[in-house]
């Protein structure tokens, strides 16, 4: 390919393979040409357009997962197709104190605003069945927004909250056609992140009260529940979490009504140990978070209960659920798996990172464990790489990706 920088794949911890399938394109608005994301879209008539068609994307039968990387030092991004083996270059973006996304979409976050990367794969759930899309790569814009700002998304809107509290929607149509788009204001302001969820933004006021937005912003029935000092969120299939200083707090929704469930710790727990961050397979109803230095919570949201693993000292920890261990990055640069019902060590890799786990450009910037229904992936940016993990074997490597960017930002979309 013209342009391409060489690349190499380790399929496993000891053989190097040199591979034609890694490669970097350099990315415009699309990739056209240069990757069969960007083909041109089906020329299928409206009134006939069968279901789940996406213009100008290819349905696919499997998952289409990709990891979105950024340098924050250099700017360098990469979008590292999983499918394919190939790594795709991205507009340089320098300067980012985190990188998150909402499953296509990836959030650089910098001082000066939220950069938006249409990372080309997504999934769409009907609940009893799941499409999968792969499109061309392509920069969407900037939404306002420095440090601290907070971005959530579902199929509709995407909500951007900013430190200071005030939350605006975006269409996600918008997005999805390459541009930013107008934005629609909140009232007031909240003390986390706004979140969409069942057709519905769910907020919490700075007094600790549930708020409870249509998609036009304004205010439906809110359930009869507080959250204090509210740190963490995530959407899963039984309702939304929120972290909350006395444990978590559970909003369903059900024929229009919103309910609340606080889900306590079950004793006192100190600030430094309380849960205020969630990470988790999508899909799943098990969360996990840091319980300050040497242990990880693991919230079972379907079982309502925290369960605290001891661990060594944690960088970073992240679980499929459903029977697979709890995945720990801990500073011996080795991943480690426990048994979350036992808390027993199960399994442990050799050490995986290149020096010790470092901080990043605004100090909190640290390698990452992302994990979907087969692998979990884990990114070592002073070696330049990435590494597959087959977590339900043992925590076996399956396939090393070799970059020429140190990846010290990654999230997976596809999901």
């Amino acid at each position: 390919m013209e342009g391409a920088i060489p690349l190499f794949v380790r399929r496993n911890a000891t053989a190097w393979v040199p591979t034609a399938l890694v490669a970097v394109c350099l990315l415009t608005t699309s990739c056209a040409g240069q990757d069969d994301t960007a083909s041109a879209p089906r020329k299928t008539p409206s009134a006939s357009a069968p279901h789940g068609y996406v213009s100008g994307a290819q349905e696919k039968a499997e998952q289409q997962s990709r990891l979105l990387l950024n340098d924050p030092r250099s700017g360098d991004t990469r979008v590292l197709d999983l499918i394919t083996g190939k790594a795709h270059e991205g507009s340089r973006t320098a300067g980012s104190t985190e990188l998150t996304t909402d499953g296509r979409f990836g959030y650089f976050h910098t001082a000066g605003g939220t950069h938006v990367l249409d990372g080309g794969a997504w999934m769409v759930d009907h609940g009893d069945h799941v499409h999968y899309y792969r499109a061309a790569i392509r920069d969407v814009g900037e939404l306002p927004g420095g440090p601290g700002t907070r971005v959530r998304s579902d199929a509709a809107v995407t909500v951007v909250t900013d430190e200071d509290g005030r939350a605006r929607t975006h269409r996600r149509a918008e997005l999805e056609k390459g541009k930013v788009g107008s934005a629609r204001t909140l009232p007031g302001t909240h003390a986390g992140a706004v979140v969409p969820y069942a057709e519905h933004l769910l907020g919490v006021t700075d007094d600790g009260k549930i708020a409870v937005y249509d998609r036009e912003g304004k205010q439906a029935a809110s359930p009869d529940a507080r959250c204090g000092e509210v740190r963490g969120d995530a959407v899963t299939r039984r309702g939304m979490v929120l972290g909350c200083a006395d444990g978590a707090l559970l909003v369903r929704e059900a024929d229009g009504t919103f309910t609340a469930e606080k889900i306590p710790y079950g004793s006192d727990v100190p600030e430094t140990e309380r849960a205020t961050a969630f990470r988790h397979r999508p899909g799943s109803d098990t969360l996990t978070a840091p319980a300050g230095d040497r242990a990880v919570w693991v919230l079972d949201v379907t079982e309502r209960t925290w369960t605290r693993v001891k661990t060594g000292s944690v960088v970073s920890a992240n679980t499929a659920g459903e029977g697979s261990p709890l995945i720990v990055l801990e500073t011996d640069g080795a991943l480690h798996g426990y048994d979350i019902a036992t808390g027993k060590q199960v399994a442990k890799t050799k050490p995986l990172l290149t020096g010790a786990p470092e901080t990043g450009t605004d100090g909190n910037v640290e390698p990452a464990v992302e994990v979907d229904r087969s692998r979990a992936y884990l990114n070592d940016p002073k070696g330049k790489r990435v590494y597959e993990i087959d977590y339900n074997d043992n925590l076996r490597i399956a396939r090393t990706f070799d970059l020429d960017i140190e990846p010290a930002l990654m999230v997976e979309t596809g999901r």
